[in-house]
């Protein structure tokens, strides 16, 4: 029996080691779980992103398609003229290495071996965009891919064959072509121009699925970005198809499920990606980011014989060495379990320990039974980068009031215990450990102990300034105006000490309402710094990876930050200003009041109309300083400025909240956004080599705030009538 663990041990072995040889993760990205959960045995690549220095090297770009603003353009993304650069173009964009997809059977007793094939498994998720410019009609649709060759898409492969076949090879079965296509426009053969389709050999689906019924509209006015689950089982020789909007889970009801059989359909060595196409019609088909495993079969029969025989010589020599390092592995592991008391990660330990004046490190144990093993009673709040317990630790000689007291704290728990979560975590550390203000949440201590991701923050008693603007908890106080004035004037002296008198500028990126917390005086305290970076004094922008989605909260995110993929200061005090005027109006940035989605578009109207006052929180029953309320107004819509150079500073705004200078000048019609920016002073609007720098202009008829979603960058924009301005 022994031995032949070792056997499966060594073969696991190679296995791992040929997928880490192919494995072309983006750094920062992370892989998906192997088809049938083991992971040893199958190959697997990641992209959070996609960039030029991709192509060839990562990814084959085929056609009419590109790669640029981040994305995977799979048709055309050109401001040039239409008839000339948009019509009538095919691509296609393939992942560089062919896969194994079936095999001849020589393993009879594999489940997935039958009729004389075993057909590989695989498992892919993408995030795609599709974005009709100027609100045109739907055009031709867009399809994952499984093709023989990485070669350019057919002659004649434009308009309805979606770059996959043309009037003169549609249906052949020499094609070798399997397709899921995402169909937007409806031929002859379609049940609908809003439809999920399987396509073997021919763009006629021999199965699909009309999504309207579902909810789920491919091709918007406005611009969705959806992810797209493909889950292959080789064994049952069926695929089943999952959409959802980026950002929710995957569904449990697949949108297409069918039987497919990829041995009989599909070259032995085939190559993975996506195609596209436009007619007389044309829309932009942009891949945002794609992750995908599939199992590894073996090469060929002598191949795997080989293997077979150099086991059968090598593993009586191999099982001493294997034993001897296993263990060596033990007797490690045991030694670092004495030294340190418990399971937690040498590298995140040591990087943390190492921090200068570094935070207390608190016991895994010693926090679970503080949070009485995280109780779910004990829970204050929940967000993206994890749950936060409320908890009870005994104080060491850093704590104030000395040692031997207990005294509460806020434990935050990552929900990603992870390479990203690690990430997150340190990230978080290293920036909050060394900031010292009156207005930012105190950090505690830290634990990484099982595994386990730990923040552990100085508690809050009245929660966050969200729960008491919208909460009806019984027991939840109005805040009054008094109250309000302050707790905006505490977010701006933490905003200007994080943005111009730390030694580095820190970027926040998730100012919003629910990230203000409040003291047992009702002082605003700054906090959750999971999405805070770091930059250069000389900066005035940090460059975020691009991964799928623009960090923030909708609402809160500054208009360019969808275009530059940037976050800066600028881009804060925009958030500052939704904040603002969130909390003079009680109402949420992204609301819906007398026909407006976004409460900064109803504001800026009452001002154009000198009734600003009236958008103040109807609850506070006229109780309010009429001079404070108009000069939060004003700073509020000024933060809110469509151009980020014309936002105030924080220093202007704190001068401006203490009433030593007058409020600032806001026009009465909201301005137009315009893209690039001519200003010409910040980092924020460099664009990339390359690509165009015409402007994009929305009139201050449009209401720009929350249109814009992260799809293909230089046209993602949405003029909306109802909602305009007249």
């Amino acid at each position: 029996m022994a031995v032949r663990f070792l056997v499966r041990l060594l073969l696991a072995t190679t296995a791992a080691a040929t997928s880490l040889a192919t494995n072309a993760t983006a750094a920062g990205s992370r892989v998906p779980a192997a088809p049938g959960g083991g992971g040893d045995n199958v190959n697997t690549f990641s992209f959070s992103g996609f960039y030029s220095a991709f192509r060839g090297a990562n990814v084959t770009v085929l056609g009419d398609a590109n790669i640029n603003q981040g994305a995977l353009q799979i048709t055309p993304d050109s401001l040039n003229d239409p008839s000339t650069f948009l019509t009538n173009k095919s691509g296609r964009v393939l992942y560089a290495t062919p896969f194994k997809v079936w095999h001849r059977g020589d393993n009879g007793n594999k489940a997935n071996d039958t009729g004389g094939k075993r057909v590989a498994s695989f498992s892919t998720v993408f995030t795609v965009n599709f974005f009709r410019p100027k609100g045109m009609e739907p055009a031709e649709g867009f399809a994952f891919v499984i093709a023989p060759s990485a070669d350019e898409p057919p002659a004649g492969s434009y308009g309805g064959y979606l770059g996959l076949t043309s009037a003169a090879t549609d249906g052949n079965t020499t094609n070798q072509i399997v397709a899921v296509e995402l169909d937007t426009e409806k031929q002859a053969y379609d049940p609908d121009d809003n439809h999920v389709g399987l396509n073997v050999n021919s763009v006629v689906s021999v199965a699909n699925t009309s999504l309207k019924p579902l909810g789920i509209e491919i091709s918007p006015i406005g611009t969705v970005k959806y992810n797209v689950w493909i889950d292959y089982d080789g064994a049952a020789r069926r695929i089943a198809v999952y959409m959802a909007v980026a950002g929710k889970a995957k569904p449990v009801r697949a949108v297409l499920n069918a039987p497919l059989d990829l041995g009989k359909t599909v070259a032995e060595w085939s190559y993975f990606g996506f195609s596209a196409s436009t007619g007389r019609k044309y829309q932009l088909n942009c891949v945002l980011a794609w992750n995908m495993t599939v199992e590894k079969l073996p090469c060929d029969d002598d191949n795997g014989k080989s293997l077979m025989l150099g086991l059968a010589i090598g593993v009586p020599v191999g099982l001493v060495a294997l034993v001897a390092a296993a263990i060596l592995a033990y007797v490690y592991v045991v030694k670092r379990r004495k030294v340190h008391g418990h399971d937690g990660s040498p590298i995140t330990g040591t990087m943390i320990r190492s921090l200068a004046g570094g935070p207390r490190e608190f016991d895994y144990r010693e926090l679970r039974k503080a949070t009485n093993n995280f109780d779910e009673k004990m829970k204050l709040g929940q967000g993206g980068y994890g749950v936060v317990y409320r908890g009870v630790v005994v104080r060491d000689h850093s704590s104030p009031g000395g040692a031997g007291n207990t005294v509460e704290v806020a434990v935050k728990k990552f929900s990603r215990a992870s390479t990203q979560g690690q990430n997150d975590f340190l990230a978080e550390l290293s920036i909050i450990n060394r900031l010292r203000h009156k207005h930012l949440v105190r950090l505690v201590g830290w634990s990484h102990d099982n595994g386990e991701l730990l923040l552990v923050y100085e508690f809050m008693p009245n929660g966050s300034l969200d729960q008491h603007l919208f909460s009806s908890a019984p027991g939840r106080q109005l805040l009054g105006w008094e109250l309000r004035y302050n707790i905006i004037k505490g977010v701006a002296s933490a905003l200007h000490y994080l943005h111009d008198e730390y030694d580095q500028r820190v970027v926040h990126r998730d100012l919003k309402a629910s990230n203000i917390m409040l003291d047992a005086a009702f002082s605003a305290r700054l906090g959750d710094f999971g999405l805070a970076r770091a930059i250069e004094t000389d900066k005035t922008s940090y460059m975020e990876e691009v991964g799928g989605s623009v960090p923030g909260t909708m609402g809160y995110i500054a208009p360019e930050c969808f275009h530059a993929e940037k976050a800066t200061r600028e881009s804060d005090v925009y958030a500052f200003g939704a904040v603002v005027l969130e909390v003079v109006c009680g109402r949420r940035p992204r609301c819906d009041i007398d026909g407006f989605h976004f409460l900064v578009d109803w504001v800026w109207r009452l001002h154009r109309d000198a009734r600003a006052l009236e958008a103040v929180d109807p609850r506070l029953e006229g109780a309010f300083d009429r001079d404070q309320a108009e000069r939060l107004i004003l700073l509020g819509l000024a933060c809110s400025h469509p151009t980020p150079a014309e936002r105030p500073k924080t220093p202007a705004i704190q001068q401006i909240l203490l009433g030593s200078v007058p409020p600032p000048v806001v026009p009465p019609f909201k301005p137009s956004f315009v893209w690039p920016a001519t200003d010409g002073g910040l980092d924020t609007m460099s664009t990339t080599a390359g690509t165009t720098t015409s402007h994009v202009s929305l009139s201050s008829a449009s209401t720009w705030s929350g249109n814009f979603m992260r799809g293909s960058l230089s046209h993602a924009f949405e003029q909306d009538v109802s909602n305009s301005l007249p």
